[in-house]
């Protein structure tokens, strides 16, 4: 099968979905929030309810694509990319707020593990490049979506303060716009020959639970899944924190935070492709191994670190021992579990991704505010340290492979 024009497709629903989720997101949502009379407190719990609903529903989103084929599931999950930002233009108070951002959480928890699926499904021998390159793709339309929405909010500041009463209801038509952009062009893209299960109601809601238990049994699916999950709960809190250590302590101007963080991603996302490329030939462990201890050491280093060059430098090793881990972990994944399973192995992976991505920030709060940041900072790298030889063991040659 010829993967380029529908990898490509794939790629471009990616950036466009990317893109619309993360101008509803960032630095849209906490404003919006503000503007209805939340607190501080309350702005946390809106932005980060949308993570919940991925480690709810995207074990069961993935599961569910190997019963009933990746074509209807992704399907339901652009649907929600399209319709729900339509949703925040009636919001009129934080409750609905809430409500409608754990709705739209929904888009990642369904279309994130099902379109890796699918990618993992067509890559072949390339699962390592291709999943880097599609997640690469996708953060590129995350970090354009936040500025393009900054933008659209500044031109409608008011000179006193506040907004417009049309900048929130445009930001969010913005969003719905890209988000049907992204389901029209996706309705091109279901390209995979359908896997649905036949059989009767039960006969399929056996199989379902069956398929999750056989991935999940799997030490080694959990172990890869455990590695990245470690690596992005020290991202989490390093987004969190980096920006507070570096005005704060170090004494560098906002500006300089934001570029550390900026520099870090694009590292990231520049090596990501590279990195699947590398792991495909040489395999994936030594990579993962690799990029741990490459995320802990400069971790363990920024409390120490007080120069702009220092910092900058102990990032970008940072950033390109995250493309080591997840240009790998992912495909890992997929080459341990049948083409059936798919789904439901991405779903796990996607699970435990954002179970990290919640608990980094929530984590390194709690440190930082108990022991400061350098006890925090290297709690948090001996995490990803202790890692590196439980995944080796989990994950040896030799092992029963995941059904």
């Amino acid at each position: 099968m010829q993967t380029t024009a529908p990898f490509t497709l794939l790629c471009s629903v990616g950036f466009l979905a990317r893109f619309s989720y993360a101008l509803a997101r960032n630095p849209v949502l906490p404003l919006f929030a503000l503007a209805l009379g939340a607190g501080p407190q309350a702005i946390g719990l809106a932005v980060g309810i949308s993570t919940v609903t991925g480690i709810l529903f995207k074990l069961p989103a993935g599961a569910l694509s190997d019963i009933v084929g990746r074509r209807r599931t992704m399907l339901a999950g652009l649907v929600v990319f399209g319709l729900a930002p339509l949703a925040y233009l009636f919001v009129t108070d934080y409750g609905q707020l809430v409500a409608v951002r754990f709705l739209h959480g929904f888009a990642t928890a369904i279309y994130g593990p099902v379109a890796m699926a699918v990618v993992a499904d067509v890559a072949g021998a390339r699962k390592g490049e291709l999943l880097s390159w599609f997640s690469s793709v996708g953060i590129i339309g995350g970090l354009l979506g936040a500025p393009v929405g900054g933008l659209a909010l500044s031109l409608a500041a008011l000179p006193g303060g506040g907004y417009a009463p049309w900048a929130f209801p445009a930001v969010y038509g913005l969003c719905a716009l890209t988000g049907l952009a992204a389901l029209l062009l996706g309705l091109r893209t279901l390209f995979v020959d359908e896997v649905a299960q036949q059989g009767s109601f039960r006969e399929r809601l056996r199989t379902f639970w069956s398929g999750i238990r056989e991935v999940i049994s799997d030490r080694r699916v959990v172990a890869v899944s455990a590695a990245e999950g470690v690596q992005n709960m020290a991202m989490g809190a390093l987004e969190a924190f980096l920006p507070i250590y570096a005005v704060t302590v170090a004494g560098l101007s906002a500006f300089q935070a934001g570029l550390l963080w900026a520099a870090q991603i694009v590292v990231t996302v520049l090596a990501k492709p590279l990195m699947g490329r590398l792991s495909d030939r040489i395999g994936r462990r030594v990579l993962i191994v690799a990029g741990l201890l490459c995320c802990a050491l400069p971790f363990a280093a920024i409390p120490w670190l007080a120069g702009f060059t220092a910092l900058m430098a102990a990032c970008l090793v940072f950033g390109l021992g995250e493309a080591l881990v997840t240009s790998s972990s992912a495909a890992m994944v997929a080459d341990l579990c049948k083409a059936r399973r798919f789904g439901t192995a991405m779903g796990v992976f996607g699970t435990i991704f954002d179970v990290g991505h919640a608990a980094g920030p929530i984590v390194s709060g709690l440190l930082v505010a108990a022991l400061g940041y350098g006890a925090a900072f290297a709690i948090i790298a001996a995490l990803l340290l202790l890692a590196v030889p439980w995944f080796l063991a989990a994950t040896r040659p030799g092992g029963a492979p995941a059904a």
